[in-house]
């Protein structure tokens, strides 16, 4: 099933995401995220784009070819804990399927190590570097209640308010269903 991608403006991306309780079976969920993923052509989505407030995110980078080591990084991150984020911060231009038609320059840090399940309640602890820590790093935040947006400055915030006005009433124009709040 395609959902709709709930975009800015809509409080559920500004929430913590709530625990999934282990051992429920998200097979159906996670099938469903990563089709929805595929039709927005993303390469992450976080389940708050989908209008559930739950800690579960799902990434696949294999549609960038042009980054080494990309390919088969597809998973599904289930009640994930970030235990660390370090190396130099980069800069990169990030947009998000919630936020459409707004790309903007990032830093992020280069390397994290992150503790989380797999669909089928498999316990994993992994080091990312390079693009794949930002992907998680990016659908992270989202659980956290966070946006890219939120590491802009203030005037850039400024330049950018009437475009992310036009995104919540759902004056944007996209490839994919939206859900916006003001519509």
């Amino acid at each position: 099933m395609i959902y709709p991608i709930v975009v800015y403006g809509d409080p559920v991306l500004r929430q913590r995401a709530k625990e999934i309780p282990t051992g429920t079976d998200l097979k159906q969920l996670v099938g469903d995220m990563f089709e929805t993923m595929y039709a927005a052509s993303g390469i992450g989505l976080a389940a708050p784009q989908i209008g559930k407030s739950v800690r579960l995110f799902v990434v696949d980078g294999s549609a960038l070819e042009e980054e080494p080591d990309m390919e088969g990084f597809k998973k599904a991150f289930v009640n994930p804990v970030m235990l660390e984020e370090l190396g130099t911060p980069w800069e990169f231009e990030e947009g998000c399927l919630s936020i459409p038609n707004i790309r903007e320059k990032i830093s992020r840090k280069e390397k994290l190590r992150i503790r989380y399940y797999d669909e089928d309640w498999n316990l994993h602890e992994e080091a990312f570097d390079g693009m794949k820590a930002r992907i998680i790093q990016h659908e992270y935040d989202h659980i956290e209640g966070k946006l890219f947006l939120d590491y802009l400055t203030p005037l850039k915030k400024r330049l950018l308010k009437g475009k992310l006005s036009d995104i919540t009433k759902g004056k944007v124009d996209t490839e994919y269903r939206i859900l916006a709040p003001k519509k």
